[in-house]
């Protein structure tokens, strides 16, 4: 074959090549041309639960540090540390002989001012009678004094014995509370002093328990604001849930007992301590978790997460179908539900939002609405309504 017959034939292959080309991009753009489906949802304002998530720490609800009241050695341990232990139960024995001695004497002491007295009484009143017959006024004014002595001395006499006896009950050290008891600082054997600095033990109440939030003063101050505009319903008892430090979701439900009238200088928060239920000892104090706090209602949209662009500044755009065609909003947004955000602004009520069909969607882009749901796992379900 010569080589005009070669280039006429690699002509009319390459007129072919062009051909089909051109074809293959006229039916893309055709294709193109058309509306696209995607799956929307009807936008439906409600009453979305409005809260915070804060850091906190557990607090013992109640703690006691034992130290003992009266000196002593050691002679037993009356409890077994991590084992709950009631209010009154015995901790430790101290050595009671001297006390024992101490309320002995005292009440040897009692008898014999009540047997003191009744002589200054009689002594008195014969005094009294025979005052100007054989006795003066003298008289009557000593035996006077001898009987308010007695009287002073059996009070004194009393007073004492109910000390001794007091300190005696003291050398039984009892749990004030009701608790678990740590492990026992101390030993058979060793010597106690009335109120020393270092505790014998300490007795921890875990059911309920105390947490403590923090909430920066600055964030408190829009929520008045928010409160004060209408933009939140307060209700009427703040609730909270946890989450623990292993990330688990603390299953009760805990209350605010109170918040702070003090914001920290050094961190610009200020406390709010919640009570929870803790039956099992799971929380305990010391620990480090994050809290839910539901502080009432906004009215406003819950967008899926999966339907919205979120930029690297922190705004959210998200399209809706207007007039046949795809339509890019900018949405306000005040936290999220789940898998939802809370829209306050840039949607309206009916508004079609797409969530299925995004990918290379454009702005302006016609485009066929197909009613979808949206089931628990986020994926998307024809819904039984008919494609407007």
């Amino acid at each position: 074959m010569n080589r005009q017959a070669v280039a006429w034939l690699a002509g009319v292959a390459m007129a072919a090549t062009m051909t089909i080309f051109a074809s293959a991009q006229a039916q893309q753009a055709k294709g193109m041309a058309g509306p696209v489906s995607v799956g929307v949802v009807s936008m439906s304002r409600q009453a979305v639960p409005q809260g915070v998530d804060l850091p906190g720490r557990a607090v013992a609800y109640e703690q006691v540090s034992i130290r003992p009241r009266v000196g002593g050695v050691v002679t037993a341990i009356g409890y077994t540390p991590g084992k709950p232990v009631a209010a009154g139960d015995p901790l430790f024995q101290l050595d009671d002989a001297s006390y024992v001695a101490t309320v002995a004497a005292d009440r040897a002491a009692l008898s014999q001012a009540e047997a003191d007295l009744p002589i200054k009484q009689a002594a008195y009143d014969r005094t009294a009678k025979l005052v100007g017959k054989g006795y003066t006024t003298a008289d009557l004014e000593s035996a006077e004094a001898d009987l308010a002595s007695a009287k002073a001395t059996l009070q004194s006499a009393r007073a004492a014995l109910d000390f001794a006896q007091t300190q005696l009950s003291w050398t039984t050290i009892r749990s004030p509370i009701a608790g678990i008891p740590e492990v026992q600082a101390v030993s058979v054997g060793d010597l106690v002093s009335a109120a020393q600095s270092d505790a014998m033990t300490t007795v921890t109440r875990l059911d309920p328990i105390y947490v403590d939030m923090l909430e920066p003063s600055a964030r408190m101050l829009t929520i008045r604001q928010r409160i004060d505009d209408g933009a939140l319903t307060p209700t009427k008892e703040i609730d909270a849930r946890l989450v623990l430090e292993d990330g688990q979701t603390y299953t009760g439900k805990g209350h605010m007992v109170t918040p702070s009238s003090i914001v920290s200088t050094s961190t610009g928060t200020l406390s709010l301590r919640f009570e929870f239920e803790n039956p099992d000892g799971k929380i305990l104090p010391g620990m480090f978790l994050r809290g839910t706090v539901t502080l009432g209602t906004t009215q406003a949209f819950l967008v899926p997460q999966r339907a919205t662009t979120l930029s690297a500044t922190g705004g959210l755009t998200a399209f809706v179908v207007e007039d046949g065609k795809a339509k890019a909003v900018d949405l306000t947004y005040s936290g999220t539900q789940g898998s939802h955000w809370i829209v306050t602004g840039g949607l309206n009520e009916g508004d079609k939002l797409i969530v299925d069909g995004l990918k290379s969607l454009t702005a302006g882009r016609e485009v066929k609405s197909v009613p979808v749901s949206i089931d628990a796992d986020g994926l998307t379900r024809d819904a039984p309504a008919a494609a407007n």
